[in-house]
């Protein structure tokens, strides 16, 4: 125990020594007497450009150039902190000095911090007018399709939103604060200043942030009306405003590629998400024909604006926002590819039974039709997306029709025989759908006449559509037009059997001469017959309508080119039979002239035509 207790009263002594020795050090140590005064100008220099900036920024001018000696100041007086604090310790005599220098140094760097802030939210330039970013999207836009990409200073059709003076000031107070040991908080008042002006220029822009569940309540008419904007806001992002983002933070933080490239990462990730949420909601919205085509609209932006992310973002970054925006993009194809391929249904479910009036062209033929040629106008986005689809096989996928890999062998090959990619087939399938409801849709018609000129219309409609449509012409092929043009004459044949042979029967030889001469009674009947039947195919025919002119002339040509030479001549060897005057007035109603007359007005849609 005493040697214990000598061991530690040893312990103390040495103790008690080094403290001496240090506090010897320390006295030892001399301080100029010119550091306090120049820690006291520091700080009235420090008040003075607090003064100056804050009643600047209240009367909104231009800050003051930055002053070089100041910066020199901050770097000086952090030198001498670390000088100091090495040897001195803070519970020394000495130590109120360094916490002195210490909160001076603290009090310059948080002024920077302030200026650092101003120069970014209020000394912008002005923003250009929305139609000018429109204009440079669409610069963009082109550049990309003609494959210049990445040797496209995009960045450039963007108006310069900083001087160069602000940007220099910029740079040299981000600096110092890195190296004072704020890059933390300079960092997050960058991201913080440029998170919020992008969210205002977006919104200038017309963008509004919705999540996914809100999307989901809107009623497609509203969602619908959000598309177009979003797709050329999203395509300026792309283009303009993300490379220049990395540009503005390249030049403030040059010098620190980590830095800038985490700053343009965190920034990218928070719009990307923001955007991505609307097609992802639209993708999940209930599914209907008349949405194809904005889905489509969505795809072709979310695919033709991927080279931008390769090129602006860091590589990490440029993967992940890459998946994000394709796993969209395909749950968008997946979500297109059923709406197409439910066009079918939309045939099926067409069970009307009224027929439409005066066999004019069904709504269901003028829909698909017009449909399918739009479609084709996006061709290659279709082709791309049915491709794409094959191959996806998320878990999550039930978007994909039940009978997709049961397509019928009818619609397999083309004219050449070579195999249809998926789209045409589906698309064949379509059309055969259709031909086979429109052919339905003829037996409600209870006259046959008026039965084959509804497939006459519906038949050379539907041919107009494919021959106008380069595209639609090049997936239907020669072979099926030659088979519906064909099918369009054979009701024209059926059509005129129907009618005009009918009628023409009324004047035909046939009883008339009996034992050389001429019947009167029979000759009388004939020409009753013809009169009456005639009236009432030009009064009922004159109420059918033929809207193709080109058809609608075929029709009256191939009518008077069979029943004028065969009246007049009906006229001219029996007419001298009858009684003139009274008799003939009576039998005689229309001249050869009188009949071409009326025939000009069959196909008119006009009840009773020009007929007075």
């Amino acid at each position: 125990k005493e040697k214990e207790e000598e061991g530690k009263e040893e312990k103390k002594e040495e103790e008690k020594e080094e403290k001496e020795k240090e506090d010897v050090e320390d006295e030892g140590l001399e301080i100029p007497e010119f550091i306090e005064k120049y820690l006291d100008l520091l700080e009235e220099k420090i008040s003075k450009l607090e003064s100056t900036a804050s009643e600047t920024k209240v009367k909104g001018q231009q800050p003051p150039e930055d002053d070089p000696l100041f910066f020199k100041v901050v770097r000086q007086i952090l030198k001498l902190y670390k000088d100091l604090s090495a040897p001195i310790k803070p519970e020394s005599k000495q130590g109120p000095l360094i916490n002195r220098i210490c909160g001076i140094h603290f009090r310059a760097l948080c002024y920077l911090e302030d200026e650092f802030k101003y120069l970014l939210e209020e000394l912008r330039n002005v923003e250009p007018d929305p139609k000018q970013e429109v204009a440079a999207a669409a610069a963009a836009d082109q550049g990309t399709e003609a494959g210049e990409g990445e040797d496209r200073p995009a960045e450039e059709s963007k108006l310069q939103e900083y001087s160069d003076q602000v940007l220099a000031h910029m740079n040299k107070i981000a600096m110092e604060m890195i190296s004072g040991g704020h890059e933390f908080e300079c960092r997050e008042i960058y991201m913080t200043c440029r998170m919020h002006i992008i969210g205002e220029t977006l919104k200038n822009l017309g963008f509004e942030k919705i999540s996914i569940d809100d999307a989901q309540k809107m009623p497609w008419e509203l969602l619908e009306r959000d598309i177009p904007p979003w797709i050329t806001i999203f395509k300026q992002c792309a283009n303009v405003h993300f490379p220049a983002e990395r540009k503005l933070a390249e030049t403030i933080f040059s010098g620190h590629p980590s830095l800038y490239e985490t700053i343009i990462t965190n920034l990218a990730r928070g719009l990307f998400i923001q955007f991505l949420n609307f097609p992802e909601a639209a993708a999940f919205c209930k599914l209907t024909t008349e949405k194809l085509f904005k889905f489509l609209d969505m795809y072709e932006a979310l695919r033709d604006n991927l080279f931008a992310i390769d090129s602006v973002f860091p590589q990490e970054c440029a993967n992940e926002l890459r998946t994000e925006t394709t796993t969209c993009r395909c749950r968008i194809g997946e979500s297109a590819i059923c709406i197409f391929c439910d066009l079918e249904n939309s045939i099926k479910s067409d069970t009307g039974k009224t027929p439409v009036a005066g066999g004019a062209v069904h709504p269901l033929t003028r829909y698909i039709m017009n449909y399918l040629k739009y479609a084709c106008e996006y061709k290659d986005t279709i082709e791309q997306v049915f491709k794409d689809h094959s191959k996806i096989e998320r878990a999550d996928s039930t978007s994909r029709p039940r009978d997709y890999e049961s397509r019928s062998l009818k619609y397999k090959k083309n004219d050449a025989g070579e195999d249809r990619p998926p789209f045409q087939e589906q698309l064949m399938r379509i059309m055969d759908l259709l031909d086979s409801a429109i052919e339905a849709k003829s037996k409600l018609y209870k006259d046959i006449s008026l039965s084959c000129i509804f497939m006459m219309n519906n038949g050379r409609y539907m041919l107009q559509k494919i021959k106008g449509t380069v595209e639609l012409h090049k997936v239907v092929g020669d072979n099926w037009c030659r088979k519906r043009s064909s099918d369009v004459r054979n009701y024209h044949k059926s059509y005129q059997r129907e009618t005009w042979t009918k009628l023409l029967g009324c004047i035909s030889n046939h009883g008339l001469n009996v034992r050389g001469k001429v019947v009167k009674p029979v000759l009388k009947e004939k020409f009753k017959s013809f009169n009456a039947m005639f009236d009432e195919i030009h009064r009922t025919q004159s109420t059918w309508v033929v809207y193709d002119k080109q058809l609608q002339s075929e029709l009256r040509v191939s009518i008077a080119s069979v029943v004028i030479p065969a009246y007049r001549s009906f006229l001219g060897r029996y007419s001298q039979y009858l009684d003139p005057g009274r008799q003939t007035e009576k039998y005689i109603k229309f001249q050869a002239e009188d009949i071409e007359t009326y025939i000009d007005d069959l196909f008119d849609g006009n009840p009773g035509g020009k007929k007075t």
